[in-house]
């Protein structure tokens, strides 16, 4: 069973989200200027693996709202996103954006689901 592993939250001011987030939650919020992304940590991870140490946490990160993203996006982990694209279209689904690799930590894909949500893959290397 593939389990939900992460979130994106997508902005229109990210000076604002992060203020508002870290205000209200207490989230660490990281920029990650060369990715153009914003890393949000809700639970401890371990420093190792960099994934969370408490059962059922889960973190996340804020991107720029686009018409790819236009909602937040839960994001499954996958042995295979070639194979979990496959069976989402197979079911009705359809791919919104392809595999995407991340050198050094894996790939990416976004996939719209029968009832028109957008969700995210992820695959490590």
């Amino acid at each position: 069973m593939d389990k939900v592993m992460h979130f994106e939250i997508p902005v229109d001011d990210l000076a604002r989200a992060m203020d508002f987030y870290s205000s209200t939650f207490g989230w660490k919020l990281e920029q990650m200027e060369e990715m153009d992304y914003t890393s949000v940590v809700t639970t401890p991870v371990d420093p190792e693996t960099q994934m969370p140490t408490e059962p059922g946490g889960i973190n996340g990160g804020m991107t720029q709202r686009s018409d790819e993203t236009p909602a937040p996006v839960l994001t499954m982990g996958v042995d295979s996103i070639d194979d979990s694209l496959s069976r989402a279209e197979a079911a009705g689904g359809s791919v919104v954006r392809p595999k995407t690799s991340i050198p050094g930590m894996g790939s990416y894909a976004y996939f719209k689901d029968s009832e028109g949500n957008i969700l995210g893959l992820w695959e490590n290397e």
